[in-house]
């Protein structure tokens, strides 16, 4: 059960988590509050790692010695308890083995970062204004039942409704997990308020989910980027402000363009525009080196392009269908008003499966 393979990696991992002991207790380490928490988080992504190799390790020599000791046990009712043991301790192991597994499968490091989520109408004109409305409900809907935080970054709303486009921030602590897999389009079948003869129109919406870039994870050189001020403006180019608070960040090396408009003051709109100039910047980076990691890119669900159908919201037949792992959920209201959990943890799994088969691939 427990191969060469798994002992030498298990061996590599408990020398690292001995170290992270070791530098904890280290003064110099200790009085450097940036290094000890790099350790400490190291430490504590080690650990569940080597106690759970432990219960593995400890299961199976437990199994094997009940096997062994009821081989000269001529005690009809001892035999059987202690072939009950074994079997025990055998599904005890084959359950460790599974969930050490599933540990050694690389994390990824964003996981555990705030989100920036843009949303952008598609095809369908005001209709994909405003399902791109009902969209961003969704997803606040669903950061509020999590306990987290939205915060519209920049916000151009449509004339009839909804969003031409919209980029809000999400806050809190495994964001990034669990709102990763609604990149991509989202298109919605319904009849429009404004359709009169009852006919089923087809929009789309685009989503973006990126990590919130820190200011030490990006090279962002001030010198490349262009700042440009404008006054702000509200649906159909009226203005909304007398002053030239609006901002527009250029990144001259890449051709990114920004703009924030959305606070009165032009140093609060600058500093959430270079929040998402970072956040895309640091996308661009992950793509290019995912990319050259995987060109097949087997690790993701899907392949997270922005072109890419991920899930129909059929109105008329209450049904939400994901097309990348082929689940349909015929409870669509409740999934509009943000229950979104069993589409992410149907995804989650998915995902771990290409992991473990690309690692045991590899």
């Amino acid at each position: 059960m427990i191969d060469e393979q798994l002992t030498a990696k298990m061996a590599e991992v408990e020398e690292s988590y001995n170290q992270t002991l070791v530098d904890m207790a280290d003064p110099d380490i200790a009085g450097d509050q940036h290094r000890y928490t790099e350790v400490a988080k190291h430490h504590s992504e080690l650990k569940p790692l080597v106690e759970t190799y432990h219960a593995l390790v400890a299961a199976v020599d437990e199994a094997a010695e009940a096997r062994e000791m009821a081989r000269s046990e001529s005690d009809d009712e001892m035999l059987a308890y202690l072939r009950e043991q074994a079997e025990s301790k055998e599904t005890e192991a084959e359950r460790l083995l599974a969930a050490l597994q599933l540990l050694l499968v690389p994390k990824d490091p964003n996981d555990d970062k705030d989100v920036i989520i843009e949303v952008r109408a598609a095809a369908g004109g005001d209709e994909a204004a405003l399902w791109a409305g009902d969209l961003t409900r969704m997803y606040q809907r669903y950061a509020e039942t999590h306990g987290w935080k939205a915060e519209p970054l920049e916000v151009s709303e449509a004339e009839s409704g909804g969003y031409k486009e919209i980029t809000f921030a999400v806050k809190g602590t495994g964001a990034y997990s669990r709102l990763k897999f609604e990149a991509g389009v989202h298109r919605v079948q319904r009849v429009p308020k404004t359709e009169s003869q009852g006919r089923i129109h087809t929009s789309t919406a685009s989503v973006a989910v990126l990590p919130e870039a820190e200011e030490v994870e990006v090279e962002l050189d001030l010198n490349d980027v262009k700042v440009d001020t404008f006054r702000s403006s509200g649906p159909g180019g009226q203005s909304v402000n007398t002053t030239d608070s609006a901002i527009r960040l250029t990144h001259v090396p890449t051709g990114l363009v920004v703009s924030c408009q959305d606070e009165k003051s032009q140093l609060q709109n600058k500093e959430k525009a270079f929040r998402i100039l970072r956040a895309r910047l640091l996308q661009a980076q992950l793509d290019a080196r995912q990319a050259e990691l995987s060109a097949n890119r087997r690790e993701q669900v899907g392949t997270g392009d922005r072109s890419e159908k991920i899930r129909t919201y059929n109105f008329k037949e209450n049904r939400v269908t994901d097309h990348r792992i082929g689940l349909t959920i015929n409870q669509l209201p409740t999934i509009l008003e943000g229950d979104l959990d069993t589409f992410i943890d149907a995804l989650t799994l998915d995902q771990q499966a290409r992991l473990l088969t690309g690692a045991a691939e590899a």
